[in-house]
């Protein structure tokens, strides 16, 4: 069967790998002119499994109005006249419950366990390389309240069995031996042993490299301007440079999925949710982080990159915007510079930002539609990279009719009809 796979992210990327080896005739289209070029690029670099967890749990609402008013504030709304804004607003407060959060944390972790696995394998396989570490990650709490608010995640993280520590300031000091030159608050943390962390553009290069040695085509340049359908069912996808003809279509295109699959009739909540970044070069390497931290006062993430210390994190509904505001750069060096104070110059830093595809339960999008030869994956919001290689691998045997290693059910766009 010919797949066509509109989007050359981490997503689109691997699901290529895995519907070649699958045995399928491939052919990726993104309107870059390579892979990973928009939120693959720059994003946190952390794979990790056990923090899939959704935005939408309790306590949210009151949080998040706290949050607008702070200087380094995690959340920035920038309202605007926009009913898919406001269509997914409603929908995640309606996600902030107790029940709605432990079924939407199960499935993700589900995904993100399974792609964990994939990726040791793949790694494995191939050899693939992009600056990849196992040594956990640390969820670190400035203050006694987020120490305190840890039990309901502990409760899923047990019900997964997904091995965990509670630490006390002098576990944190050990787990990330940089932290001690620190001034910051540092009442605790939760590790998670298993997790990971590595380059997204690094790996995603790499990959499309070996899926090219697969016969994986990649028609790189081209502008997508949609479906055309043909009797109920897609017939090709029109680009500015013309038609791709294909037996079946995957859109794997990000913060974009919905604006695509729209004009077929297809409510894909999805919405963009702008992040940023920073790319350090270390220069104090006995100062510098060797894993990743989440700090989660300002909810950014801390990575440790071979040479470089990636910060990214904040959470801004302002559309599809990419201008890169001062003040969002100022939260990422006071997180990095309070906690690894020295580690990194700051003053060669580059800044980033990408926009996120966010559904209103946190759980990505990945199975059939109403149309028989066309699928999603997308929806992957801050774990794109976390759940790349499940998502890929899920999807290649669903469109291979073979039946997933994990349930797949509750993760079609389906689920959204009630």
């Amino acid at each position: 069967m010919k797949i066509v796979i509109l989007g050359g992210g981490v997503i689109g990327v691997t699901s290529a790998w895995y519907l070649a080896e699958a045995g399928h005739e491939v052919v990726v289209v993104d309107r870059q002119t390579g892979v990973a070029q928009e939120t693959s690029f720059a994003n946190a670099g952390e794979i990790s499994p056990g923090y899939a967890s959704p935005w939408a749990a309790p306590g949210i609402p009151a949080k998040a109005l706290r949050w607008l008013f702070m200087q380094h504030a995690p959340l920035i709304l920038r309202p605007k006249v926009d009913m898919a804004m406001l269509r997914w607003l409603v929908a995640m407060l309606g996600n902030c419950n107790a029940t709605d959060y432990r079924i939407n944390k199960g499935r993700m972790v589900r995904l993100a366990e399974h792609s964990r696995d994939r990726l040791i394998a793949l790694r494995a396989q191939t050899g693939i390389s992009y600056d990849e570490r196992s040594q956990g990650t640390l969820q670190l709490f400035r203050e006694q309240k987020q120490m305190d608010g840890i039990a309901k995640d502990i409760e899923v993280l047990r019900a997964d069995n997904v091995p965990f520590e509670v630490l006390d300031r002098a576990g944190c000091l050990a787990a990330e031996p940089g932290l001690a030159a620190s001034e910051a608050s540092i009442l605790g943390g939760l590790r998670l042993p298993n997790d990971e962390t590595g380059d997204c553009f690094k790996f995603t290069n790499a990959l499309a490299e070996m899926a090219k040695a697969r016969g994986v085509q990649f028609l790189m340049g081209r502008t997508i301007r949609g479906l055309a359908t043909e009797g109920g069912r897609i017939a090709h996808v029109d680009t500015a440079e013309g038609p791709v003809k294909g037996d079946a279509y995957l859109v794997a295109m990000g913060s974009y999925s919905p604006l695509v699959v729209a004009p077929l009739g297809l409510r894909l909540p999805v919405y963009p949710v702008k992040g940023y970044s920073i790319t350090v070069p270390i220069v104090q390497e006995q100062g510098a982080p060797v894993s990743t931290l989440l700090d989660e006062s300002y909810k950014v993430a801390i990575t440790r990159l071979g040479d470089r210390i990636r910060v990214g994190g904040m959470a801004e509904l302002s559309g599809y915007t990419n201008d890169l505001p001062q003040a969002r750069r100022d939260t990422l060096d006071h997180s990095v510079g309070t906690l690894f104070p020295g580690a990194g110059d700051l003053s060669r830093a580059t800044f980033w930002s990408g926009l996120r595809p966010m559904t209103p339960d946190s759980t990505p999008v990945v199975g059939a539609t109403k149309i028989d030869n066309l699928f999603l994956n997308t929806g992957h919001g801050t774990l794109g990279w976390t759940m790349a290689c499940g998502s890929g691998h899920v999807i290649a045997d669903i469109m291979s009719g073979r039946a997933p290693a994990i349930e797949t059910a509750d993760l079609a766009l389906s689920r959204y009809r009630n």
